[in-house]
């Protein structure tokens, strides 16, 4: 349904913010008038994962405990859930890769930027038990490299400030927007490639060889001299060079050819021209096509 990206300063406040946004919206999905899509409200935060505050000391520690979050955040995504991830997230590519997983899932996104002083921050911190702190090496770093949310950008928009001062957050118009705002499809640089069934490359090589055998039986019959020839399963009709016959190894040539650069296709799903039908009739459209536009060059 929608993913929910709680971002700011370390100890702004913004797990106090990520809780009172998912109470907001389980008492809204919960009350017996409420029919709609929505089911579930998860978040996903370091602690929910179990995951130290010493993790971001160093670059090299860090990237496991962003790579965590990442993948909760896949685990959870749903048309019926909304997702909240309350953690720093305070690099702009890691916003803009938790958007294009929500884009790839065909959910709607919000941010809630919640904006508060980096001197009270730091106040708040050393109230904190010391198990719930950061080295002031580390928290003096994770503030100088906040990189803030802006509604300029699409991957952070729609944008919500909530400054520290405010008593809630505005969930209305959040809820609003995760339930109802614009709903952008998935783009080329978010989809991921349609996987081709388990059996496609026994059906390339079986329709492939099929259709060669159907032409060397025509040729065979009489038809010695070029000329049309009607496959029946699959129906396909290839168009022969004319004046001439065509070879058992030429046309064993054209096949592997076909099926080599089909080949990539199995792994990837599609090939450069497009998206592959891997039906029966559909490879041996495409490999009757294929025959006749090598046959228009010789």
């Amino acid at each position: 349904m929608a993913l929910v990206t709680i971002s700011g300063y370390p100890c702004s406040g913004k797990t106090s913010r990520a809780v009172q946004i998912k109470d907001a919206f389980e008492k809204r999905i919960g009350d017996e008038s409420y029919n709609g899509p929505v089911t579930k409200v998860v978040l996903i935060s370091d602690d929910t994962l179990g995951l130290s505050r010493d993790g971001y000391n160093d670059g090299r520690a860090e990237k496991p405990q962003r790579g965590a979050l990442f993948t909760a955040l896949q685990r959870n995504l749903t048309k019926s859930t909304i997702v909240i991830v309350d953690g720093l997230n305070y690099i702009k590519g890691f916003r803009y890769q938790m958007y294009c997983v929500a884009r790839e899932a065909n959910v709607r996104v919000a941010t809630v930027f919640v904006a508060a002083p980096s001197e009270m921050c730091k106040e708040w911190h050393q109230t904190r038990p010391e198990s719930a702190r950061y080295t002031e090496a580390t928290f003096d770093n994770l503030i100088q490299r906040y990189e803030e949310p802006s509604s300029m950008v699409r991957w952070d928009a729609p944008l919500f400030t909530v400054p520290w001062i405010e008593a809630s957050a505005p969930v209305e118009e959040i809820w609003q927007a995760v339930t109802a705002g614009v709903l952008k499809p998935p783009n080329a640089g978010t989809s991921s490639a349609p996987k081709p069934p388990s059996d496609a490359l026994q059906a390339l090589e079986t329709t492939t060889a099929r259709i060669v055998s159907e032409i060397m039986a025509s040729q065979g019959s009489g038809m010695l001299s070029g000329g049309t020839v009607s496959i029946s399963s699959p129906r396909v009709t290839v168009h022969l060079p004319a004046q001439r016959t065509v070879t058992l190894s030429e046309l064993q040539r054209l096949k592997r050819q076909f099926v080599s650069m089909h080949k990539k296709a199995i792994t990837l799903g599609a090939t450069e021209s497009g998206d592959v039908d891997w039906s029966e009739q559909g490879i041996g459209t495409k490999f009757g096509h294929y025959l006749e536009e090598r046959f228009e060059g010789n």
